[in-house]
């Protein structure tokens, strides 16, 4: 059994619902909320521009109906936008998306747009990479320019998972009346599913920038998915309006909404797996032998980065200790990431990251790393929420130059539930040369617990890319870890071979 491996949509794959007693008792106040910002929003001196965008075109169409009906339809200005037409050829590409930009005060929604524009290109109308990578730069720096300019730009990529577009395309052929949305272009979608992922994979880790975030929503029930949005469009106004720059907001402001968090990867991990000491023993062997040849085979070949994060107290310094008492201390460098130097806070945060960067054939492994800008200068606030939102496409592209040049990265987050983490702070006070690891802080951070969740949940669903995708280790059982690792870096360490 191999430790939880996820991309960007599995991520979000999680089998999100909201009941329909949850659902009915969230809509009043929701409702009530979003008037009041639309109201507000008139007055101020910004505009709102919502991309509607996916794999799911039913779910785009339905949830603009909704979005029409929860809203004041009089301040909307809605765009569907199919294939451009042969006037619209005669323009540039982005004249269409120009000419009918929402005025200041108003939200204006786009169904489709310029990133359905770009994929659709490359799918369907055969382009290239090269040429998804050009439209990719327009596409940043249209946002930027609407961003820099004071335009709220929002982008909800609704994800149908594979087993559920097959569900319902099936219900539409049994009930063809019962389900108006669903077209032979939907069966199209299905049929080249698994070629669409990566592309739109790939689109949205470039395009995810912290003047523009992508909300990646599970469509599959329609409850989630329509609270999910509101309330995506409501807190990213709401934040706007509140704003110290922003003009004073007229009206009632927003009251915290009673909407059911949101599931994460992190729910998704298996922490009663265990291993017996036996086969502990005998697996860690034969795997450390393996790694120690594949490293010395790698000598003046392809580098390797090892990121380690984690719970305090998930065993990290002990996987990494089981990875280095096998290899020779000429091949690794381990660095232990604490808080940055005053020569490294008076440089941009990925700074002293590039400076440690293995060259060939080495490996470096870093406890903790960049990922501190949206974990703990996220909670803590050591980061102000436009640099940790914006980190997120920083980090993306900081890891697709490593692995673009051939780096083999693997990131791992060790996982342990709230109760391991209080027995190993007890035993660690109980024990001399290990006293040292316990304070005041590992105490307090216990009680942000929920904060650091979303924080990793949120991580994971926007750092975990087919390139270089997060790993959740279990971590309960040290054995168990320490094993999952192993296995997992040997075998990314064979496939470059």
């Amino acid at each position: 059994m191999s430790n939880a491996k996820t991309d960007i949509f599995d991520a979000v794959e999680v089998g999100n619902k909201v009941s329909k007693q949850d659902y009915k008792a969230a809509l009043q106040d929701l409702r009530v909320a979003l008037i009041n910002m639309q109201y507000d929003l008139q007055q101020a001196g910004f505009s709102v521009l919502v991309l509607l965008a996916g794999n799911d075109r039913k779910s785009a169409n339905e949830l603009l109906d909704v979005l029409h009906e929860w809203l004041d339809a009089r301040y909307l200005h809605s765009h569907v936008f199919l294939p451009p037409t042969p006037h619209e050829r005669d323009y540039p590409a982005y004249w269409r998306y120009w000419r009918v930009l929402p005025p200041a005060g108003r939200i204006g929604i786009y169904l489709g747009g310029w990133p359905v524009r770009a994929l659709a290109e490359r799918l369907l109308g055969g382009g290239t990479d090269a040429l998804l990578d050009r439209r990719i730069n327009h596409i940043n720096a249209l946002e930027q320019c609407l961003s820099n300019d004071g335009t709220v730009v929002l982008k909800l990529w609704l994800h149908l998972p594979k087993k559920a577009a097959r569900k319902r395309l099936q219900q539409a052929q049994q009930n063809p009346d019962n389900e108006p949305y669903v077209r032979q272009q939907d069966w199209r979608i299905y049929e080249h599913y698994d070629d669409i992922v990566p592309v739109a994979e790939h689109l949205l880790v470039k395009t995810d920038t912290g003047q523009a975030p992508w909300n990646i929503i599970e469509a599959t029930d329609a409850r989630y998915r329509n609270l999910t949005a509101a309330h995506a469009i409501l807190s990213s106004v709401r934040r706007r309006l509140d704003s110290p720059a922003a003009e004073a907001a007229a009206g009632l402001q927003a009251a915290p909404l009673d909407i059911p968090a949101p599931a994460g990867a992190l729910d998704t991990v298996d922490l009663g797996a265990s291993l017996g000491r036996k086969e502990y023993r005998k697996k860690r062997e034969s795997l450390q032998g393996k790694l120690n040849r594949l490293v010395i085979e790698a000598r003046g070949k392809a580098a390797t980065v090892l990121v380690f994060e984690g719970w305090d107290a998930a065993g990290k310094g002990g996987v990494i200790r089981r990875m280095t008492s096998a290899l020779f201390a000429e091949d690794y460098r381990v660095f232990p990431i604490a808080a940055p130097t005053d020569e490294e806070r008076a440089r941009h945060y990925l700074w002293r990251f590039w400076h440690r960067l293995p060259g060939p054939g080495k490996l470096v492994i870093f406890d903790r790393s960049w990922y501190g800008r949206v974990l703990v200068e996220r909670v803590e606030g050591f980061a102000g929420e436009d640099e940790w939102r914006r980190a997120y496409f920083e980090i993306n592209d900081f890891e697709q130059q490593l692995t673009a040049h051939g780096i083999t990265l693997c990131k791992f987050w060790l996982h342990i539930d709230p109760d391991e983490q209080l027995r190993r702070f007890q035993a660690r006070e109980q024990t001399g040369y290990k006293k040292y690891k316990i304070t005041d802080e590992d105490y307090r951070n216990r009680e942000q617990w929920q904060a650091y969740t979303a924080a990793v949940n949120e991580m994971v669903a926007r750092t975990s890319t087919a390139a270089a995708p997060w790993h959740l280790v279990p971590a309960n059982d040290k054995k168990w870890a320490r094993i999952q690792v192993l296995e997992t870096v040997v075998a990314a360490l064979q496939r470059r071979r």
